[in-house]
């Protein structure tokens, strides 16, 4: 819908300063290995240039920095106060943030050696778009890799899934946030996001190729990694 961006855009204003906190409480914490195996399948080469799509607080781009301390991380998000905690986090000024649409990102083709991306697809109006941006980027041969939430194939955990979702994740939420809308908005996005397999095919689709997707959590979070 065309209000989707701007309403994502205040929600994750009003919530930037405590996001960090909401992400550990939500996940036990988990997010932040999640963010070390998304850097891992990036599979950088020395000297190597990434771009971190929807930064946020720049949680991935640092990791990747930690891990690979001779890298350029570049940060783009369209969320400027997202982007200024980022920032204050960011404490060697190594990234520089780009306050940009991930649907129209402000680079020339074959830019990146990898372009990465945490809960960014199911807050994008189009998520081929932004796939095919992100593959426009990154040279031949270089990594996609993108980190989402997901639902549980298995019945008994798709079952545990909503009630998380419907129920602990609205208090969680309503503790950070002043929009009342934002209690109801991360469940129902959730609910309505392509699972792997179609997400994979949606990578297909706009030519990325050798892609594949591992499920943690219990099948609640996929991490797919394609080629541009």
């Amino acid at each position: 819908m065309d209000e989707k961006p701007t309403y994502v855009r205040e929600m994750f204003s009003d919530t930037a300063r405590r996001y960090d906190l909401m992400n550990r409480l939500m996940t036990v914490g988990q997010d932040q290995r999640w963010r070390r195996m998304v850097i891992e399948a990036c599979n950088l080469p020395p000297n190597g240039r990434l771009l971190d799509v929807a930064t946020g607080t720049a949680d991935i781009a640092l990791e990747a920095i930690k891990q690979h301390p001779d890298i350029t991380v570049f940060g783009s998000d369209f969320t400027r106060e997202m982007m200024l905690v980022g920032q204050m986090k960011d404490t060697d000024e190594r990234i520089p943030f780009i306050e940009a649409d991930a649907m129209q990102l402000p680079f020339p083709a074959d830019s990146f050696d990898a372009a990465c991306s945490g809960f960014l697809m199911r807050n994008v109006t189009d998520i081929a778009a932004t796939f095919a941006e992100q593959k426009r980027v990154v040279k031949a041969g270089g990594r996609v890799v993108c980190l989402e939430i997901t639902r549980p194939a298995t019945p008994v955990w798709r079952d545990l899934f909503h009630l998380y979702f419907h129920k602990f994740v609205p208090r969680v939420t309503a503790w950070f946030s002043s929009n009342k809308s934002a209690y109801d908005y991360l469940p129902a996005s959730t609910l309505a996001f392509p699972r792997p397999p179609e997400l994979k095919a949606i990578m297909k689709a706009v030519g990325i190729s050798n892609i594949r997707y591992r499920t943690l959590m219990l099948g609640t979070i996929a991490i797919h990694v394609g080629e541009a």
